[in-house]
């Protein structure tokens, strides 16, 4: 091999050159690299959860029981479950006057679209043109009549694994959320505008967030699908992301850019205030006025962690994409610290938790490591609820009604040391004075 020195323009260092390498081919392979566009699609919105994110909890983003989409497809651990969907694409297309016919119509409906339904996966899909519009084919009609069955706008057998085992829905809340578990949304609505009957009145956005609808709380609210007309949704991923924005406008990102730290729940309410549970559509609306910090109920359950860290390595991956649910984790998190903060938003009805206690005050402080929020959108409310914890006035007020309002023997003693301390005053002034 012939090996040259070459002195350093620096004159420190030497480098050592392989001459035996022509410059060309080393050129032509960078080339090669170059050409074309490196950067994903515009289009990608279903993507693989970055590994710095991955490595937290593995098991909040691979699917349970049950693959969506090409990413987890053919796994050994969820082959079982292909025949629950075959069940249910067969219960899809038996509705119709020709099974045969209807389950062709599918088909060339998703064909139509397969090179679109493609460029929404971010990297190469290993799957050929007829194989991938089959696993399409097949969850999207599983995850449409799976809808409606929840709806009982459809029948449900009396042997059905899904409304049968207890385990099978608790799967399916998990893996329906995931991230890299996702079927592109023009997909579910190719199949259920193809299979829906006359006189069905419920569209598709409708049945998944009634499907979903006490996911983020056990409050019962409806948000109205007509808010989502003007919206292109991706995924259901990408919808439920939506039905926390839509209703809830938030600050603007003008004034979301910097960071300021927030008080647990204990300091705020030795700061005398008050925290009240409201009723609203959406988790994210929290506010601010008169001493009084506003909460819409959180519901804490198997499937939180799981929502959250896949819509936040969302957020993450998703170009352009507000982090309002990883402002609102961060939120959270600075205001649970400990099984006491914890306690004083469970004793207001502000957090409906059905984990274990430590198990809830530790997890919101993981959910967003490594992760990068440019935006964080409750600064106003920070600033605001900071500036009131800091006035000396609030924490007197709180100190007179934690120690007497509502203790008689507290009211009388310090109306008796009031009196005191005026008659004091008076027979001073007399004595001085006259």
């Amino acid at each position: 091999m012939n090996i040259t020195t070459i002195k350093a323009l620096d004159g420190r260092s030497d480098h050592v050159v392989c001459m035996d390498c022509p410059t060309e081919s080393v050129a032509s392979s960078l080339e090669n690299m170059m050409v074309g566009n490196n950067f994903l699609p515009s289009t990608c919105c279903i993507f693989k959860t970055p590994s710095i994110l991955y490595r937290h909890k593995e098991e909040a983003y691979i699917p349970n029981a049950f693959s969506f989409g090409p990413f987890h497809h053919g796994k050994p651990n969820l082959t079982e479950t292909e025949k629950i969907k075959s069940k249910y694409l067969q219960c899809l297309i038996a509705r119709s006057h020709s099974p045969e016919a209807r389950l062709k119509q599918c088909i060339d409906a998703i064909k139509e679209v397969e090179e679109e339904a493609r460029a929404c996966y971010a990297g190469t899909i290993g799957f050929s043109h007829d194989e991938f519009v089959k696993i399409l084919v097949l969850d999207a009609c599983f995850i449409v009549e799976l809808f409606r069955k929840d709806a009982n706008l459809v029948s449900k057998d009396e042997d059905d694994p899904v409304f049968t085992m207890s385990c099978m829905l608790q799967y399916l809340f998990h893996d329906l959320i995931l991230l890299e578990n996702q079927i592109p949304w023009l997909v579910l609505e190719r199949i259920f505008s193809l299979t829906a009957s006359p006189n069905e009145a419920k569209s598709l956005v409708g049945l998944t967030l009634q499907f979903f609808s006490n996911i983020f709380s056990s409050d019962e609210h409806s948000i109205e699908p007509h808010l989502f007309a003007n919206q292109e949704i991706k995924h259901i991923l990408d919808l439920l992301r939506k039905s926390l924005i839509l209703p809830y406008s938030g600050e603007d990102s003008q004034h979301c850019l910097g960071w300021q730290p927030f008080p647990s729940a204990t300091s705020i309410k030795e700061a005398g205030i008050e925290f009240r549970r409201v009723s609203s559509s959406s988790i994210l609306d929290i506010r601010f006025r008169n001493g009084i910090l506003e909460m819409p109920s959180l519901l804490i359950q198997e499937t939180t962690e799981t929502i959250f860290r896949n819509l936040i390595s969302f957020e993450q991956c998703y170009p352009n994409c507000s982090p309002r649910v990883a402002s609102y984790v961060i939120l959270l998190s600075n205001l649970i610290n400990t099984s006491k903060d914890l306690d004083i938003l469970c004793g207001t009805g502000i957090i409906d938790n059905w984990l274990i206690p430590e198990d809830s005050t530790k997890f919101f402080k993981a959910l967003y490591h490594d992760s990068y929020v440019k935006e964080f959108h409750y600064l106003r409310l920070c600033e605001n609820v900071n500036g009131y914890c800091h006035q000396w006035r609030s924490r007197w007020n709180a100190f007179y009604k934690h120690n007497y309002l509502g203790k008689p023997w507290a009211i009388v003693s310090g109306f008796a040391v009031a009196t005191f301390l005026i008659l004091t005053f008076i027979q001073t002034y007399y004595i001085v004075f006259k």
